[in-house]
C-alpha cells in the first residue's frame, strides 16, 4: 500500500513538473526586477544580477527590468515572465525561492526552497538563491509561442472613455436690493467677486504604463518606450508623489489617476499601470 502511494505521489510530481515546463516554453523572455521586495536597494548584494546569470544557464533570455528591453516585449509585456526571489528567512537560516509569474500575476513556476546558514548577508543570499536555482534543473527551455488569439496584448487594451454628466443650472432669481436716498429709490449693485475656480485640463483616455523599480519608487514608461513619470513612495498605500512635478499619483478602483499642475492648470490623467 505504501509503495503504491509513493508511486502515485512521484507520478503526480512528474505531471506537475511537466506542466510547469510546458508553460515556461510559452514565454519568450524573463524579466528580473532590479530590486527585490525584501531588500532596500537596487541590486543589493548583487541578487538581481545573480538571478539573471543563473536563469540564463537554463537557456532563457533574461533581462533586468532597468535594462533596455526588446521592442516586442515593450509592446506586449505578456511575452515575458517576471522572476522574483521570495525571502522566507528565519533568525539563523536564509531561505529563498525563485518564482516566475506572468503579466496577470499568475504563478507559472516555483522552485524549491534554497537554504543557507551563512551569517554574511551577501554570501547567505547567494548560497540560498543558488540552491533554489539548483532545483530548476528540470527546465529544458524551448520557446513555443502561444497562438495569437490566446495572448493578451497590451496594445489591445480598450481605452475607456468617461462621459461626465453636465447638470443644467437654472438661473436663480435674486431680489435686487434697493436703498432709498433722499426719497429716490437707488439700486445697490452686487459687489464684484473674484473667481477663484481652478482651471482644469482633464484627459479621460486610459493609457498603459509599465513600472520599473527605482530607489524609493518607480519610473513609469510607455510602449515606445519613453519615460512618462518618476514616482516616489509614501506611507499611504497606492499613493505616490510625482517627482519633478507638483502632483500625486493614486489608485481609484482599477485605474491610476495622475494629478499635477502645468503652470496654473491642474492636469488630470488616467492610466493602467503594470507593476
Amino acid at each position: 500500500m505504501i509503495k503504491k502511494a509513493t508511486t502515485i505521489f512521484i507520478f503526480l510530481i512528474a505531471i506537475s513538473l511537466n506542466s510547469q515546463q510546458k508553460k515556461i516554453n510559452n514565454y519568450k523572455y524573463i524579466i528580473v526586477p532590479e530590486k527585490f521586495d525584501f531588500l532596500k536597494h537596487i541590486n543589493q548584494y548583487e541578487t538581481s544580477s545573480l538571478t539573471k546569470f543563473l536563469l540564463k544557464k537554463n537557456g532563457l533570455t533574461v533581462f533586468i527590468s532597468n535594462e533596455t528591453l526588446p521592442e516586442d516585449l515593450m509592446k506586449n509585456r505578456c511575452l515575458g515572465l517576471t522572476a522574483n526571489v521570495i525571502d522566507d528567512s528565519g533568525m539563523f537560516t536564509v531561505k529563498n525561492i525563485i518564482q516566475l509569474k506572468d503579466c496577470n500575476n499568475n504563478v507559472i513556476y516555483t522552485s524549491k526552497v534554497g537554504k543557507s546558514k551563512e551569517k554574511d548577508y551577501k554570501k547567505g543570499y547567494h548560497e540560498a538563491i543558488r540552491n533554489a536555482h539548483a532545483s530548476m534543473d528540470d527546465i529544458q527551455y524551448s520557446y513555443k509561442p502561444l497562438e495569437e488569439s490566446s495572448i493578451k496584448k497590451e496594445e489591445e487594451v480598450v481605452k475607456q472613455e468617461i462621459i461626465v454628466p453636465v447638470k443644467k443650472v437654472l438661473p436663480v432669481k435674486k431680489e435686487i436690493p434697493v436703498k432709498i436716498v433722499n426719497g429716490i429709490n437707488t439700486v445697490i449693485p452686487d459687489p464684484i467677486t473674484k473667481d477663484n475656480s481652478i482651471k482644469t485640463d482633464i484627459k479621460f483616455n486610459t493609457k498603459v504604463l509599465y513600472a520599473q523599480a527605482i530607489e524609493n519608487g518607480f519610473q513609469l514608461v510607455n510602449t515606445k518606450p519613453a519615460l512618462v513619470f518618476k514616482v516616489l513612495k509614501t506611507k499611504v498605500k497606492d499613493v505616490f508623489i510625482i517627482k519633478d512635478k507638483n502632483g500625486i499619483l493614486y489608485k481609484n478602483e482599477d485605474v491610476w489617476i495622475a494629478e499635477y499642475y502645468n503652470n496654473t492648470t491642474l492636469v488630470v490623467e488616467k492610466y493602467q499601470i503594470k507593476f
